[in-house]
């Protein structure tokens, strides 16, 4: 077996120790809102409510890509974004409070962290549209204005009345807790100055701005749904000295090259379109194909929720590699091939990448790779792989690249960051594994469907487990 795949059983009692831990978790954020003078309802044991409603199903999924606009807006702000902050913890949070709160009421599904008790005929628009208002809230103070004028414009689509007022109470809930539960994640923790290493093949900071590291941290930030950043860590990247390293170095030095003669005008154009942040791509591309296929509600909380704690763990694993073996980028790599000991690769003390400014973090793997692996392997499990959609970049205006399906957009997103001079193909195959493997372990093991065999017996040992607990709590 695959290192970090596990087979049914295993998923089983996994999920089972994931529930007890969940649990607990929620119980104490409960308690900590309580504290605060915030009233939440009480989670709902699974198995125990009222059966699975068909309201959620006629609901449309807009509310939910509306809020994942929303979202993206205030990131592509010029200082709305904390720089220290990763904006794919972000985008998971708002969506595993938007999912938590539909499947609140949907219940086909098991909850991603918490489940709140919500009448039969709760609006479950109106639950996403508290929960995204509330997350964003809490991730985004600044944003109130603007956030409330979203809101207001969101909730006034749902008819008055009690149904929208529960709704309300769930998404509000909802949110609190999984706030909550994320406020220690790691995330906020103060990052150490990186000291770069000498050796050949070290990563260092890189010409021409030399801008020191700002993630040097973030693999030790808790997953949302891997067990830990290191659970899929590649093997160590080919040693200096390989023909491995030499033809991939001597690629990126060709095409890379911000002054290349063979690389294609083509090549140009997908190495500049695809050099904004690879997350908002991959949002953008879900909400194209999640409004061609009309989906409801609830499928598209839960499309949006796979997606966006794929994309945040995929983060945190690439962060993981990246400061663990700390391999040098191109741009040094290239400038200081004399020193390699490999005879297959030429120094250039000048060179420069396309892309001009490398991100200052190390080489291995690449995270356009990784991304787009993994958000092509959670749209691919939702719709299929062959789906016609067409991406725009505000780093190309006016640009559209049409794909006929996501592994061809993950292929060309990964490429990119080679034509853009900024990492190499060992970079980009080692980074689609992970995301892939990421992507798949989120799709196995979170977001599942309700089975009364093993879910709501888990359940009921968690309860149990966390009574002591829920009793303080409540």
């Amino acid at each position: 077996m695959k290192a970090g795949s596990l087979d049914s059983q295993e998923r089983r009692e996994i999920h089972s120790k994931r529930r007890v831990k969940q649990l607990a978790i929620g119980a104490l954020a409960c308690g900590m809102a309580l504290q605060a003078g915030v009233a939440l309802a009480r989670p709902a044991v699974q198995g125990t409510a009222d059966a699975p409603t068909a309201r959620t199903a006629r609901e449309p999924g807009q509310p939910v890509i509306d809020w994942d606009q929303v979202l993206l807006s205030i990131v592509r702000t010029p200082g709305a974004q904390p720089a220290s902050i990763q904006s794919t913890r972000n985008f998971a949070i708002l969506h595993a409070a938007i999912y938590d709160a539909v499947n609140s009421i949907d219940r086909s599904h098991e909850p991603y962290l918490v489940s709140v008790h919500a009448p039969r005929d709760a609006s479950a628009t109106a639950a996403a549209d508290a929960a995204a208002h509330a997350a964003l809230l809490g991730l985004y103070p600044t944003q109130r204005v603007a956030l409330d004028a979203d809101y207001a414009a969101e909730l006034s689509q749902v008819p008055d009345g009690d149904p929208k007022n529960e709704g309300i109470r769930v998404g509000e809930a909802v949110a609190e807790v999984v706030l909550a539960i994320r406020a220690n994640d790691g995330s906020n923790v103060t990052t150490t100055p990186f000291t770069p290493g000498s050796a050949p093949g070290d990563y260092r900071p890189t010409p021409p701005d030399f801008s020191a590291p700002v993630f040097t941290t973030w693999r030790h930030v808790t997953p949302f749904v891997l067990h830990s950043g290191h659970q899929f860590r590649p093997l160590a990247p080919p040693s200096l000295s390989s023909h491995a390293y030499a033809a991939a170095i001597n690629e990126v030095q060709s095409l890379g090259s911000a002054t290349s003669t063979t690389r294609t005008a083509a090549q140009t154009e997908i190495g500049k379109f695809w050099a904004p942040p690879i997350q908002n791509f991959w949002n953008e591309i879900a909400q194209q194909v999640a409004m061609a296929h009309h989906t409801d509600l609830a499928t598209t909380a839960r499309l949006f929720a796979a997606l966006d704690l794929s994309l945040a763990d995929s983060a945190i694993a690439f962060y993981d590699a990246k400061y663990t073996f700390q391999r040098w980028r191109p741009v040094t790599a290239i400038r200081m091939a004399d020193t390699d000991g490999n005879p297959a690769t030429v120094a250039d003390p000048n060179w420069l990448p396309l892309a001009g400014i490398t991100p200052a973090d190390p080489s291995y793997p690449g995270a356009h790779s990784t991304i787009s692996a993994a958000g092509a392997e959670v749209l691919a499990s939702f719709f299929g792989d062959h789906q016609r959609f067409s991406v725009t970049s505000p780093a190309l205006p006016g640009v559209t690249r049409s794909f006929m399906s996501f592994r061809a957009a993950e292929q060309e997103a990964g490429l990119s960051r080679i034509y853009a001079g900024v990492h190499t193909r060992i970079d980009h195959q080692v980074g689609l594994e992970l995301g892939h493997d990421v992507a798949a372990f989120v799709l196995g093991n979170a977001l599942l469907p309700e089975r009364d065999d093993w879910a709501v017996d888990g359940v009921r040992r968690a309860t149990e487990s966390t009574r002591g607990v829920l009793r303080r709590a409540w």
